[in-house]
């Protein structure tokens, strides 16, 4: 043989592991989107994990996934979602609440999407049915929009006492307040107590609403859940605790922080779900073809530590009836 032949085939076949290198798929990319920050959300971006590798991913090993966060920000979730898309990613989840959905969903129209909202998604325009969704969206429904009555209910049975009973919005999340504020008014005019709404869509609005809480004299508050309230939970309990005012939130992480009591889904539950259903879309599936899951884990948890502060005395019932009471 030619020794310069030789030479290049030897060249040639050099170069092939480094050919098909160059060749192998590029690594899938997530896109996470989430109206919050970062630091709340540890417990459920490790359980989205746990849901991807249901699926067999890893992040980093055989997935990346681009994380963004609003801050308590909800303006901000359209600019972010925009970024997602220019980023090329195959998939993007829209974590934390409707606004998070809506804002991906103007985006893009090809890419697939998985949501988590606690708004009908029918109605919100997400989809076209919970069967089948259509489009290139799915995801999961928390059902939340009549948590704020139940709360208003086990707030009730805990300070009968209380005829006035605060209500704490944020009105820039329009499709769960607004849901909320009505259902929770009917509740009211059932139990015969007065609603008291507040509004409060920065910290600095947060302390504004417990001012006003005491001029009220409000004798309870139900906080409707929100990326704001959730990342400021430990500012509310202690908040609600130095006012005397029995609370209940939409998350365990409230009671676990010192506020009196939570009733709402699961959300590690939740992400995990979420992650599931990103695994099976990154496998092939369509969101068309996805039916919207609802969530099916509800869980009440009381802070006895809290109650005794506030003086409030837990009936028996409440012990067999809740999924978890903090000492």
């Amino acid at each position: 043989m030619n020794r310069r032949v030789f030479i290049s085939l030897i060249g040639g076949a050099a170069a092939w592991p480094l050919l098909a290198r160059a060749q192998q798929p590029a690594m899938p990319v997530i896109g996470f989107l989430n109206g919050a920050s970062p630091a709340g959300y540890v417990p459920y971006v490790a359980a989205f994990n746990e849901g991807l590798k249901e699926g067999d991913y890893v992040d980093g090993r055989n997935v990346a996934i681009e994380y963004r966060w609003a801050e308590g920000r909800h303006d901000r979730l359209p600019a972010l979602a925009a970024d997602l898309v220019r980023r090329r990613v195959n998939v993007i989840a829209a974590t934390g609440g409707t606004p998070s959905a809506l804002a991906a969903k103007a985006a893009v129209k090809t890419i697939p999407i998985v949501f988590i909202t606690g708004s009908d998604p029918v109605q919100t325009g997400l989809v076209a049915s919970f069967n089948r969704p259509g489009g290139s969206v799915t995801g999961i429904y928390t059902s939340t929009g009549a948590l704020p009555t139940k709360g208003l209910e086990l707030l009730h049975e805990l300070a009968p006492w209380a005829a006035g009973i605060a209500l704490l919005i944020n009105p820039t999340n329009p499709n769960l307040s607004e849901s909320a504020v009505n259902e929770v008014q009917t509740a009211a005019r059932t139990l015969g107590k007065q609603i008291h709404v507040l509004n409060a869509s920065t910290e600095a609005e947060i302390d504004a609403a417990f001012v006003t809480l005491a001029q009220l004299r409000a004798g309870a508050l139900v906080i409707v859940a929100d990326v704001l309230f959730n990342d400021r939970r430990e500012k509310i309990a202690a908040l609600a605790l130095r006012h005397t005012l029995p609370s209940i939130h939409g998350r365990r992480e409230y009671a676990a922080a010192g506020g009196l009591m939570s009733y709402g889904a699961s959300l590690t539950d939740i992400y995990r779900q979420a992650g599931v259903y990103v695994g099976k879309i990154l496998k092939g599936a369509q969101p068309a073809d996805l039916p919207i899951m609802q969530s099916t884990k509800f869980e009440l948890v009381i802070n006895l530590k809290t109650a005794k502060a506030l003086g409030v005395d837990v009936p028996p019932s409440f012990y067999w009836r809740a999924d978890e009471v903090i000492e």
